[in-house]
């Protein structure tokens, strides 16, 4: 299928690794211009590198941490300067730390609004102006199925993510009239880094092995396994393409049947 994005600009935020890169290579593939940023700056070349060596395609990397409004905007005028527009935005941040409500205080729920809720809005913010000039635009809001159903070890992540999701269905309804659409997709459990970093919480905690971590998330997905980087890709690309141009506001879970709820 021709999802209609060659040659379409498309920013996607914190993608060196993990989820926020195999989407990146997803929309190389589908032939899109590409920008990356993340806050290291190596691993962050190494990937440019990586996906224009196997797509062939355009793609710009610039070191910005999402979480800075200044950085943001300054990497936003950069990527005008060299590629004139902004189309397809990916809105995405890693998680914060996994733990239970006597874990932690104050200061770490501001941090992680920061990370999560904050960085959404300020890269949407830049971008907007942007499609409305152009009465066309799609933007994606990664964020996870704790925002559905919540994690019992992830209160930050719980709380964060569900003003992710608050943020986006607003979103949609006011961007509507442009042709401008606004979907949430809320990851479940995915063979990315950050699962290697709650296996390694888990075992920390004294509640047994990383074998155990996985043998425990598997058990409550019907699908009897976790999803790949992939899977998540190929569904963001979709919604960033010209096929998806009826669907907004929606907060999509790619989950293997994770979450139970129905709505």
């Amino acid at each position: 299928m021709d999802l209609g994005i060659k040659n379409k600009v498309a920013l996607v935020a914190a993608s060196s690794r993990g989820l926020g890169k195999a989407i990146a290579l997803q929309l190389s593939r589908e032939g899109s211009k590409v920008v990356i940023c993340s806050r290291g700056k190596e691993r962050l070349f190494k990937t440019r590198d990586e996906i224009a060596s196997e797509t062939g395609g355009e793609i710009k990397a610039f070191v910005a941490d999402v979480t800075d409004k200044t950085q943001v905007h300054n990497m936003i005028e950069q990527v005008l300067s060299k590629l004139g527009t902004i189309e397809i935005l990916v809105c995405n941040a890693g998680g914060p730390p996994a733990g239970m409500a006597d874990d932690f205080a104050l200061d770490d729920y501001r941090n992680a609004l920061e990370l999560n809720l904050l960085s959404t809005a300020s890269l949407c913010y830049e971008v907007i102006p942007l499609m409305k000039k152009k009465r066309w635009g799609r933007i994606i809001n990664m964020t996870s199925v704790s925002a559905k159903q919540p994690i019992h070890t992830l209160i930050l992540s719980n709380t964060s993510r569900a003003g992710v999701l608050g943020f986006s269905k607003s979103l949609s309804e006011q961007l509507a009239p442009y042709g401008i659409t606004v979907n949430s997709v809320c990851p479940g459990y995915t063979k990315t880094e950050r699962i290697k970093e709650l296996a390694r919480s888990f075992k920390k905690s004294g509640k047994g092995t990383v074998k155990d971590f996985y043998r425990n998330i598997e058990k409550t997905i019907p699908m009897g396994r976790m999803g790949t980087p992939e899977e998540i890709a190929q569904a963001v690309a979709f919604l960033a393409s010209e096929q998806s141009s009826y669907i907004t506001g929606v907060a999509l879970q790619i989950d293997g049947g994770y979450v139970k709820g129905l709505f």
